[in-house]
């Protein structure tokens, strides 16, 4: 068992999976050390990836909630503090100040995750797009989808495309805008792509890719969304699913290095002493990887860094899943660039193998249908993009 000092306060902001996840890991090693955990939500604790498959489930608010904040801080025994704001961060007196106090710390962990970005649209209903990224906001969208029979998705990504399958499991008609010439598109080879569209098609699901809205304004009850060519069509519902971007305007203002991400070493350390980062808010040596595999491996080597034995980060293969009945997908990219495709379809799905830059080896797959089935086999024969020992830290 991993030991530190009891005067040491761990104060970690944000109660997501990377947050919650870290906190176990901590208590795994450690029954006693203080922790402090910040939301701002209630810190009921669910699963952010279940958002966009529980509609045609039914599922409620209160089903998506895995463990309540009051059990979640009995169960782990940490200080949760939900519903506060965070305003401030002050890395000198290693001080966190709240909208309910000032927290000292003697370790700061930043588990403040991703937003989705809202798409830059013209238009007086442009403020009626919804973004599904939290408990509140699948809330809203439940309320919001009380009636509706036609639902517009902008953006034909992963979670996009996610929520596109669930919405017609669950009988609705669904159109997805995307200015990209293919769905997920930055996961699949055209002709994976091809065949996910086909499939999704089949399901009810409606393309219209390579195309540009410029404006949404209202209709009756609902929006009118219209496209760069002039066309416009009604809808009750317009979401919006173009992407995640890292929060890291708290990280700035307190003086911590930001990119794309917050970003840290391998031992997740941030340019500040005691300040790291976990999760989908992070750059570690130039990877932002918004997933859960991720989360879980950094949680793990984190708790340990934190309770004094230094360990780094390491990402095995990590294949991403994505959540679509209609046509079940798994895809782990290539690191580098380079090399060559191999694509075989069956009736059963398709197997497609990356060969790098030698023609070789193999450094990436992506499986659809029934072969999703093959993915632990495969990705047990890919190297990880962070598996060698680091240069030493800072």
């Amino acid at each position: 068992m991993v030991r530190v000092h009891r005067s040491r306060r761990i104060v970690i902001i944000g109660s997501g999976i990377a947050g919650i996840s870290l906190v176990r890991e901590l208590r795994k090693l450690d029954k006693e050390v203080d922790i402090v955990l910040l939301s701002r939500e209630s810190g009921d604790f669910y699963s952010k990836p279940a958002l966009s498959n529980a509609l045609a489930g039914g599922k409620s608010v209160a089903a998506l909630v895995l463990t309540p904040a009051a059990k979640l801080a009995q169960d782990l025994q940490v200080r949760l503090v939900g519903g506060t704001e965070v305003t401030s961060v002050d890395t000198g007196a290693k001080t966190v100040h709240t909208s309910v106090g000032a927290f000292p710390y003697a370790a700061l962990v930043l588990a403040v995750g991703a937003s989705q970005r809202l798409p830059p649209i013209a238009g007086a209903a442009a403020d009626r797009v919804l973004s599904v990224n939290s408990l509140d906001d699948y809330a809203r969208f439940r309320e919001r989808m009380e009636g509706a029979q036609r639902v517009a998705i902008i953006g034909a990504g992963l979670i996009g495309c996610e929520f596109a399958n669930d919405l017609r499991v669950a009988g609705i008609d669904v159109d997805v805008y995307d200015v990209a010439e293919q769905p997920l598109g930055r996961l699949l080879p055209a002709q994976a792509a091809a065949l996910f569209r086909q499939r999704l098609e089949a399901a009810g699901v409606r393309f219209h890719l390579d195309m540009t809205l410029v404006r949404i304004d209202t209709g009756g009850q609902g929006c009118v969304l219209t496209s760069s060519t002039g066309v416009a069509a009604r809808y009750d519902l317009v979401l919006s699913a173009i992407g995640l971007q890292p929060n890291i305007s708290l990280a700035g203002d307190a003086g911590v290095d930001t990119g794309v991400g917050i970003r840290t070493d391998r031992l997740l350390r941030t340019s500040v002493p005691d300040v790291y980062a976990l999760g989908d808010c992070a750059e570690v040596e130039g990877l932002v990887l918004p997933y859960v595999l991720p989360i879980t491996h950094g949680a793990k080597a984190l708790a340990r860094t934190l309770l004094g034995e230094s360990t780094e980060v390491q990402y095995p293969a990590m294949p991403v899943v994505v959540k679509t009945p209609a046509c079940p997908a798994v895809v782990c990219l290539p690191a580098a660039a380079g090399g060559a495709w191999s694509l075989s379809v069956e009736p059963d799905g398709l197997r497609g193998i990356h060969c790098a830059s030698d023609g070789e080896t193999m450094d990436g797959f992506v499986l659809l249908g029934a072969k999703v089935k093959e993915r632990m086999s495969l990705a047990a024969r890919l190297p990880g993009p962070l598996t060698k020992t680091a240069p030493a830290g800072r």
